[in-house]
């Protein structure tokens, strides 16, 4: 820890000596401690940035509030820890409200501060925050279309899968079908990269089609060794409004001879707060041929219990977002157990997305959670390195928290 700069923003005394004392248990060497907001952006622009803030709210002259405004506007601090008394139904809302600001949320360690506690969201930080200085990024150009354009010609457009799994048992029990650009020059790209391109140059249906084949061409493969894998295709609200989109996933799995129930498709729910009559009809077409539909990030848009009911979904994806404040936020845990609820009253599969640690795992289990999605239990990996992961080992390679 002696290399983090850490500042404590308390105005009691005991309180600031206390916390001070058991960082300087923890390592941390000559942290910097400041009794109001005014004084802290002080100290900071005197001393340079702070990695961390310990930061109580309430207190005279400028609150912790405006003193993390501030210090986010100058880039004085990176992360925050709340070391703070305000109610519960209130800490949420502030959580939030400083990583809308651009700082990292540590957690809330309350008050006065349990070491063992202060210790793990340090150890958080050093171990995924705190690194050293990035090379300066390689310069490219943005794409353009007769890049894009060769790039789907030759099949440099390729599927990367990311298993789904079994919370009790560690088992793989199907995977979500990602695209990557294994880019000539500029190495594998991720979707951020190039996606809005392709949509804006009327490329994106083509690169849809190609990952169909390639991803149906597994399933085949696997079937032909006697192994069944759900694969799960994302469609774009565009894609779904789309009138020859049912017509060419049937012809897809003509093609390639794949039971449509081992194909499921998910679409974010945003895209369906006013989805034309084409999409739902599409939607219907889909459940008919006995495939799988999703509703994938729920939570995080415009979640409308009116659209669950109405459209033929038979899995919800619960957003990221909840596991990651499960620890923190008795509200998050609620969410979920309300999701979980409602996708069995609606007699729907429920998956938990974005299970990164063990712990994550044993609360989802002692919840009632069945199937979730994240790194603890695989990466997105190419074909070939699906082909050779071991799909129903009993205990997965990738268990340690990335």
């Amino acid at each position: 820890m002696n290399t983090l700069k850490i500042l404590v923003l308390e105005d009691h005394p005991v309180q600031q000596l206390l916390v001070l004392e058991q960082l300087q248990r923890l390592g941390v060497v000559a942290p910097l401690a400041a009794f109001d907001g005014a004084a802290a952006l002080e100290l900071l622009r005197a001393r340079g940035a702070a990695d961390i803030v310990l930061c109580d709210l309430q207190m005279a002259g400028m609150d912790g509030l405006e003193f993390l405004r501030r210090a986010s506007e100058e880039q004085l601090v990176r992360a925050v820890i709340l070391y703070s008394l305000i109610e519960p139904d209130l800490r949420r809302a502030v959580l939030q409200m400083i990583s809308l600001q651009g700082l990292i949320v540590l957690g809330d360690v309350g008050k006065p501060a349990e070491l063992a506690a202060l210790q793990a969201m340090l150890e958080c930080y050093q171990q995924h925050h705190h690194l050293p200085p990035a090379p300066p990024p390689r310069h490219f150009d943005p794409v353009n279309r007769e890049e894009l354009l060769r790039g789907v010609e030759q099949g440099q457009f390729v599927s990367y899968y990311q298993p789904k799994f079994d919370l009790q048992q560690a088992t793989c029990s199907g995977a979500e079908v990602l695209v990557r650009w294994l880019h000539p020059q500029r190495g594998v790209l991720a979707p951020a990269a190039f996606l809005a391109e392709l949509e804006a140059e009327g490329l994106l249906d083509r690169v849809f089609h190609q990952q169909l084949d390639q991803g149906m061409a597994l399933q085949r493969r696997l079937l032909d060794q006697g192994e069944e894998l759900e694969l799960a295709f994302n469609l774009m609200p565009r894609q779904l409004a789309c009138s020859d989109i049912v017509g060419d996933i049937h012809q897809a799995i003509e093609r390639h001879q794949v039971p449509p129930h081992l194909l499921s498709f998910e679409i974010t729910e945003v895209g369906l707060v006013q989805a034309p009559a084409i999409s739902l009809e599409n939607l219907v077409r889909l459940r008919m041929m006995k495939c799988n539909l999703a509703i994938d990030d729920f939570g995080a848009g415009y979640s409308s219990l009116q659209r669950l009911c109405e459209l033929p979904f038979n899995q919800i994806k619960l957003d990221a977002h909840f596991v990651r404040e499960l620890l923190r936020q008795p509200r998050c845990r609620a969410v979920v157990g309300a999701s979980l609820a409602l996708a069995s009253s609606l007699e729907m599969c429920l998956v938990v997305e974005g299970v990164e640690t063990q712990l994550e795992r044993r609360l989802l289990l002692d919840m009632g959670c069945v199937l979730g999605q994240g790194y603890w239990y695989a990466r997105p990996m190419a074909e070939t390195e699906l082909l050779a992961w071991p799909r129903r080992a009993p205990v997965p390679l990738s268990q340690q928290t990335p």
